[in-house]
């Protein structure tokens, strides 16, 4: 079917639905937000939105919708057989029985409650991520106001915790970045990161002569291998650790016979870093990203004194390789005949998830006029319409995808055409 645009009536700016979305929190409902039975409810005024019982004054960076604020608390993570839970406790379970202190208790402590409103210092600066960054822009995260958000990643409290005295830790949450619409792409989504600090003693103790080496050098110069005031000699051995624990990580989680490689990568708080691919039936995946944690960092957290690593990987990917759960979406469903798939006397026990529906989708087509942009600013990012979709359809709309962007000769403004959105029957 052909539409011709000249057709079509003038819909409302989409500008101002989504500021009226912003501020009300959906198109057709209150402020007052819906949240499973989870406690305390989020609330979108026109002056502040208030989460997890604080209040947080609005601004001109505000872009939380009340579909995302409603997940905020529901800690898949912690919910017991849940899906995303038995990956952590695995996970846990591996840390807590492979590293064991001197006096037989586990190395690694483990924290997974803490609160994922976070400032843009945790979530940027205090992991040396620059202002300039891309990662920063609107369009890709949730601002609560220009200094509050809901954080991206769980490296956000990583700063903290080094600097409460703590050399060894697992922590696990939830994390929001605005993203598409797709089986494998979700706003909200689990991830589980690990930090180990070394001493002098710690790291050369096994090392013959081990006394005679230094964790740091004068006058070094940074290469692809090392950071400039790092000993070669201590970062060899920091990196052969980190691949160590990780490799016997995930040959835990797949099994003996796993293939494992690593690739260099690039973040803005390790050097170097490392990407972990694993072969799985057939084809490379990336699992996790890890690296020797930036020395200005550790000397920020008051840890000057030691090196580090540390590694972080999301849960929902493992959970969809490792139980063949087909869609993220599903991850967020309360239907029993999902749940009680994963309620398993051993955690370690393989579970294979059994389909809930065989109905073929339906498709429908979108089409609107886009707002004209203001000096310097950008007027719309996919990431706006896909948040205003799910506002109103939920997790029902299983994919959207742009067909055409159509531009008026003579009236210079967009139309953007043919959005397709799928959902099931």
């Amino acid at each position: 079917m052909t539409i011709t645009p000249s057709l079509w009536p003038r819909p409302m700016p989409l500008r101002r639905f989504l500021s009226q979305l912003w501020t009300t929190g959906c198109a057709a409902s209150g402020s007052r937000l819906s949240s499973d039975g989870y406690a305390p409810q989020p609330v979108i005024g026109p002056d502040s939105v208030e989460v997890l019982g604080r209040s947080y004054t609005r601004d001109d960076f505000t872009n939380v919708t009340a579909k995302i604020l409603a997940k905020v608390g529901r800690n898949l993570h912690n919910q017991s057989y849940h899906p995303l839970w038995l990956i952590k406790e695995r996970i846990k379970a591996h840390f807590y029985s492979s590293y064991v202190g001197r006096w037989g208790n586990p190395l690694f402590s483990v924290h997974d409650n803490l609160s994922p409103v976070v400032t843009t210092e945790q979530n940027f600066d205090s992991l040396l991520i620059p202002p300039d960054h891309p990662s920063r822009k609107r369009g890709d995260n949730y601002y609560l106001n220009r200094t509050t958000m809901l954080r991206a990643h769980t490296s956000a409290h990583q700063k903290e915790l080094v600097s409460s005295g703590l050399d060894a830790f697992l922590l696990a949450g939830d994390v929001y970045r605005r993203d598409e619409i797709d089986a494998s792409h979700y706003p909200v989504f689990h991830q589980i990161e690990g930090v180990r600090l070394f001493t002098d003693h710690e790291l050369f103790s096994q090392v013959q002569n081990g006394s005679d080496l230094s964790l740091f050098e004068q006058g070094g110069r940074r290469t692809p291998q090392k950071q400039e005031n790092h000993s070669l000699e201590a970062m060899k051995l920091v990196e052969f650790n980190l691949k160590e624990t990780l490799t016997r990580l995930v040959t835990h989680l797949f099994g003996e016979d796993v293939e494992v490689r690593w690739v260099d990568c690039y973040f803005p708080f390790t050097h170097p870093s490392f990407e972990m691919e694993v072969r799985f039936q057939g084809d490379w995946m990336e699992v996790l990203g890890c690296g020797v944690m930036e020395q200005e960092l550790l000397n920020s957290a008051g840890a000057g004194n030691k090196l580090g690593w540390a590694f972080g990987l999301g849960l929902e990917r493992l959970a969809m390789v490792l139980y063949g759960i087909p869609d993220i979406r599903l991850f967020w469903s309360q239907d029993e005949r999902f749940l009680r798939q994963f309620r398993v006397n051993d955690v370690q026990q393989p579970v294979c998830f059994q389909p809930l529906s065989k109905y073929p989708p339906l498709h429908n087509d979108i089409s609107f006029w886009l707002p004209d942009g203001e000096a310097g600013q950008e007027s719309f990012t996919k990431n706006d319409f896909y948040d205003l979709v799910r506002s109103i359809g939920g997790d029902l709309v299983e994919k959207v995808s742009l067909v055409d962007d159509f531009k008026h000769p003579k009236l210079q403004c967009r139309l953007q055409t043919s959005w397709s959105t799928e959902t099931p029957a």
